[in-house]
């Protein structure tokens, strides 16, 4: 159930705080994503490099770190979207009260604000503590929010001495977040998406053909991002290196006749992705054997591909979404408005080469997205562009 989940995991300032290395690890050895969180006291225990080598992401421990760029401060609105579920272990008794009073002076107190996944709290601290009626208050409190909570093993602590506060073993922990990841359905559950990706190839000769440089990340992105929130996916993709998302149907295609096939025959989906780079020519004719340099042309005839979009908006069913994808090198906002109105698609997600950051093969990506009375600007991780992107659209 955590196979290919994003999980926030927040470690507080209490002792337990070097288990949560071990911790992260058990996460990622179930298939998750994660990232941590730190209170500026549980840096005092374990060092931040730790987690951010563990991790490969950037541990977030102030709202405004001194040596970081000015947009840091949002992170934690954007990792609270990114989230689907928030781990908070160990949780002592000081931050359990700022969450239970909505206290947000760090970043890991102000993503608990911000998330919009499910958070689930291990209090961890000594027995005395735990039994305390202020901290009984305020777990009452937290789980009146709807947060979950597991509760302490008991055994020998940090104090010396024996009793309830112990940091739950590691696959208590994770069962427990996989019933309530398991427990969430998303806002597409029961919906059919079709995804496109990747690049197709018009062949010339057996060795030759016309084709870009898309790698697939950024459909991938959108499949993983629909399959999160609850959809069944059917990822249609051209030749790429990228390994397939885990756990979603995929299907390889080569050329743009062979995309047009496979998408035709899956055209009263729910919602249709056209994320794919599709060749807008290919050879009219294409050579059996491979052209020698003397004896081969030094024109290629080529004729258009069909215009797979198009022909989806001009078969569209009722109540269907169809989002299509737009590269532009200039007159990037006119452009994918012309091309939303023209394919009769919902919305167009549009970026251009020419902006640092965004197009092929990159991991980040500079996208407007585009309807007939609005456009909105977002950028980041491609994973991170996906999920905003379908939260903006299905109001998530």
């Amino acid at each position: 159930m955590l196979s290919g989940k994003r999980i926030i995991l927040g470690v507080t300032g209490g002792i337990a705080a070097y288990k949560a290395v071990f911790l992260l690890r058990e996460f990622q050895k179930a298939g998750a994503e994660v990232r941590v969180t730190m209170t500026p006291s549980a840096t005092r225990f374990v060092g931040l490099e730790t987690f951010a080598s563990l991790s490969q992401h950037e541990v977030a421990v102030d709202i405004f770190p001194e040596d970081s760029q000015s947009t840091d401060w949002t992170r934690h609105i954007n990792w609270g979207e990114w989230a689907d579920l928030f781990v908070i272990a160990p949780c002592t008794a000081n931050t359990l009260s700022k969450i239970a009073s909505g206290i947000s002076d760090n970043m890991l107190t102000s993503t608990i604000l911000a998330a919009r996944s499910p958070i689930l709290i291990c209090p961890t601290m000594d027995g005395e503590m735990y039994e305390s009626p202020t901290v009984t208050e305020n777990l009452k409190k937290v789980q009146g929010f709807g947060y979950h909570v597991l509760e302490p093993a008991s055994g020998f602590l940090a104090s010396g001495l024996e009793g309830i506060g112990r940091l739950p073993e590691f696959d208590e922990i994770l069962e427990r977040s996989s019933e309530i990841i398991g427990s969430i359905e998303g806002p597409l559950k029961g919906k059919k998406v079709v995804v496109t990706a990747g690049p197709t190839r018009e062949f010339i000769d057996p060795v030759r053909f016309i084709s870009n440089p898309s790698s697939g990340k950024m459909g991938f992105a959108m499949a993983k991002s629909a399959q999160r929130l609850g959809a069944e996916v059917k990822l249609i993709h051209g030749p790429v290196t990228e390994p397939i998302p885990e756990g979603i149907q995929a299907t390889e295609i080569i050329s743009a006749q062979d995309l047009f096939e496979a998408v035709k025959s899956e055209s009263k989906a729910d919602i249709i992705i056209m994320a794919a780079a599709v060749s807008d020519f290919t050879p009219k004719n294409t050579h059996k054997h491979k052209v020698k340099k003397v004896s081969g042309a030094n024109s290629i005839e080529l004729n258009q591909t069909q215009d797979i979009l198009a022909w989806l908006g001009e078969n569209k069913i009722e109540s269907q979404v169809l989002i299509g994808f737009a590269m532009e090198t200039e007159n990037l906002i006119e452009n994918a408005t012309t091309k939303l109105t023209s394919k009769n698609a919902d919305w167009i997600v549009a970026n251009s080469l020419s902006t640092e950051g965004a197009g092929f093969g990159v991991d980040t990506n500079h996208v407007y997205l585009i309807r007939r009375d609005s456009n909105i600007e977002f950028q980041g991780s491609k994973e991170e562009v996906a999920e905003r992107i379908l939260g903006e659209i299905f109001r998530v």
